[in-house]
């Protein structure tokens, strides 16, 4: 243990300034650069999610997709329509589902790649469908639903850009869609941690954790996509665990491990251990347990439609802000001589 904390301590002198924000900085240009070939193996994800929807336990790592599924079915409310048919991608158990009612969907279809966990689905009072599908190639009409759904998926899509594209397609004209994924420096504490690790014991390091997207990214991917009256905003969750082999395992659990085609399959023990220190002396808690951030992109666009409200156009504008500080002026005149 006395050499874990010297190790640990050695490498906060060495790379705290340059650790937590650089290496999300480095993943998102890796991303960037390996979309065209792509970055992910679909074949492991979905491997990975129907172990995690096959164990018995599975619900009980279900914690962050339930709170990030609540939070985008707020956003289902704010809309304040009805909407006749739905599609959730992505679904797994359906964790927004289960947070509407039919008084706002009527009718819903889920989509994952896991036929296990559609088999689990817990969605809520509306007639619902589950159909086993991928992200990537959604098997619907253009023109088919009022609504599209995404929670905590669309961090594993290959070709994002795309997929934004069919979910467009798929839409009605004046359809919404809303999701969440995970993004920014989500687990970063984690990456640096093992990233330092692997460094000192190992002489390099290696993808351990899945690059993210930006917030700016996924606004000018929505709008590529033909998206209109956008809204992209960032929700940071931190969960504390009691050190970095909780933490993994839960990840495992909820079917989030990394499946990244560049990623190493295996962690030396000495590796993990020190990754561990490291963790703790960097970012642990006086109680002893560590945090691990999740960053939450919230994303809602709209497809184009002409009833919706548009812009004014550039030089309509009959008042100039020149004439409203005359106007300013001459109230505070007014008042003065009141």
């Amino acid at each position: 243990m006395a050499a874990m904390a010297t190790l640990a301590t050695l490498a906060t002198a060495m790379f705290a300034s340059r650790c937590p924000r650089r290496w999300g900085a480095q993943a998102r240009r890796s991303f960037g650069r390996s979309a065209a070939r792509g970055v992910f193996d679909r074949n492991t994800k979905k491997t990975q999610k129907e172990r995690a929807a096959a164990d018995r336990r599975g619900q009980k790592y279900d914690y962050v997709r339930e709170e990030v599924g609540s939070r985008v079915a707020d956003r289902v409310y704010d809309v304040a329509r009805t909407f006749p048919l739905a599609l959730e991608i992505g679904a797994g158990r359906g964790h927004i589902a289960q947070h509407l009612s039919k008084d706002t969907v009527e009718r819903l279809f889920l989509t994952d790649i896991s036929e296990t966990a559609l088999r689990q689905n817990v969605a809520g009072e509306m007639r619902r469908h589950a159909l086993a599908a991928d992200e990537e190639f959604l098997p619907f009409r253009e023109n088919s639903f009022d609504l599209v759904l995404s929670s905590m998926s669309l961090h594993w899509i290959n070709d994002l850009p795309a997929a934004l594209r069919q979910i467009h397609a798929v839409l009605k004209p004046d359809g919404v869609f809303i999701g969440a994924a995970a993004g920014g420096e989500t687990l970063y504490e984690l990456r640096c941690s093992l990233q330092l690790a692997e460094t000192e014991r190992e002489g390099g390091f290696s993808a351990h954790v899945s690059p993210y997207a930006a917030v700016t990214d996924v606004g000018n991917l929505l709008g590529r996509a033909g998206f209109n009256t956008l809204t992209v905003d960032i929700d940071e969750l931190q969960v504390c665990y009691p050190g970095i082999m909780e933490l993994m395992m839960d990840l495992q659990g909820m079917g989030e491990s990394n499946c990244a085609l560049n990623r190493r399959s295996m962690l030396h023990r000495d590796t993990i251990l020190a990754a561990a220190a490291v963790y703790k002396e960097m970012y642990g808690n006086e109680d002893g347990s560590v945090p691990a951030t999740f960053d939450i992109l919230y994303m809602i666009g709209w497809k184009p439609h002409h009833s919706q409200a548009k812009a004014a156009k550039r030089g309509s504008a009959t008042v100039s802000f020149g004439d409203l500080a005359k106007i300013n002026q001459d109230d505070d005149k007014s008042s003065t001589r009141t």
